[in-house]
């Protein structure tokens, strides 16, 4: 059966419409329109109201970078969210970069939750969670206040930084941090004889890693899923794959999951997405995970 979720515990964070590729957000206080490639439909409100509500305007430059266009120039660069649910509670340091990015996606606060209540499940006093591809690391810090040993892996030490700051700023201490690809680093928790009791993996469709490495999701996210499942703890563990790729379904990641990890347990599988204020739902990334205590 597959599921169609939504976070519903983010008080700090409001999708208020999407639509003609572009959405309208809420984060904290501060409003933003941004690109949105998945908003094919017409807007919901009107083009004054937008215009209105709106604090900050992404206009692109290209189809990889661009400028923040500000209504009110005392506005920060920079601003703070909270993140609660009825496990753990985290904050994070929002930023407005030139990839029409802010730090954080908020669909994933959904996986978010699957983290926080599989690791209080767990019997183990301090489970192992590997973070891959681990951007801001919001996932890692859940994770971590959830009572976990958390290691973060990203390719990217501008992220890695920004990760650090967030661990700061939610009181949270001793993550382990490492600027790696993904791949390599996996590769070399095999031979270590590493397990883990929780793997999270939000691969991006492209990119780098830090000595020029080349990922791409449909080439090589099938060897990565054959690796990691063999770092899995036997006993308890779980792991979550998720995916925003336009070519990607859950179907798709089911059979990976399947495929790689035969006797897979508890799987579900589904789409993450948005639910707006006006009415609409932004689908946004596949995801297939399981449990198992």
């Amino acid at each position: 059966m597959i599921q169609l979720l939504a976070p519903t515990h983010w008080k700090d964070y409001e999708l208020i419409d999407c639509g003609d590729f572009e959405k309208l957000e809420r984060f904290g206080n501060v409003i933003l329109i941004r690109p949105e490639p998945q908003a094919v439909w017409k807007k919901t409100l009107s083009e004054q109201e937008w215009k209105k509500t709106a604090n900050i305007t992404f206009r692109g430059r290209s189809a990889t970078s661009g400028e923040w266009v500000k209504k009110n120039q005392s506005i920060p660069d920079r601003w703070h969210v909270a993140y609660k649910n009825n496990e753990v509670a985290i904050k994070l340091r929002l930023g407005l970069t030139s990839f029409k990015h802010v730090g954080v996606f908020p669909e994933q606060a959904v996986n978010w939750d699957f983290i926080s209540s599989s690791i209080k499940k767990f019997k183990t006093p301090q489970p192992k969670v590997l973070n891959l591809f681990a951007y801001t690391g919001a996932a890692s810090l859940i994770a971590n206040a959830a009572g976990a040993e958390t290691t973060h892996v990203d390719s990217i030490k501008q992220v890695v930084t920004w990760a650090n700051e967030n661990q700061e700023l939610s009181g949270l201490k001793d993550t382990r941090w490492m600027v790696e690809d993904a791949l390599k680093f996996v590769k070399k928790e095999l031979k270590r004889g590493k397990k883990y009791n929780g793997i999270i993996l939000d691969p991006p469709a492209y990119g780098h890693g830090p000595n020029g490495e080349k990922w791409k999701l449909e080439d090589h996210i099938q060897k990565m899923m054959q690796d990691v499942v063999q770092l899995l703890d036997e006993k308890e563990h779980f792991l979550i794959l998720n995916t925003y790729s336009l070519g990607f379904s859950s179907v798709i990641v089911e059979n990976l999951i399947r495929t790689s990890f035969p006797g897979v347990k508890n799987l579900e599988t589904g789409e993450l997405y948005l639910q707006a204020t006006a009415g609409v739902k932004l689908p946004l990334g596949v995801f297939g995970k399981f449990c198992n205590v």
